[in-house]
């Protein structure tokens, strides 16, 4: 979770500092509001970019966890059941 809050603080830093320099730079109004717009279509598009990457690794974390517990509980189940076995034998 630390790494998401470090890659989204770079990022809102990145996109202030970016609108602050349009913002302070000598420019007509329209040329200004157009690079202030292809600035904001460029954070949208990196904020999706790490959004469909958490999400991606997320489900990738899930997968593999629900995985390892299924073997867990085979293993399990597959101890428990030798278990029985052998304790039916030694009463018999």
């Amino acid at each position: 979770m630390s790494n998401t809050k470090a890659v989204l603080g770079f990022v809102a830093g990145a996109a202030v500092g970016a609108l602050v320099g349009i913002l302070l730079a000598p420019d007509t109004g329209s040329n200004t509001r157009k690079k202030i717009s292809g600035k904001a279509e460029d954070l949208t598009d990196s904020l999706k970019s790490s959004y469909d990457d958490f999400v991606t690794k997320l489900k990738n974390v899930y997968t593999s966890g629900k995985e390892e517990a299924e073997d867990i509980g085979k293993t399990v189940k597959s101890s428990v059941n030798t278990m029985k076995a052998e304790a039916n034998a030694n009463l018999s």
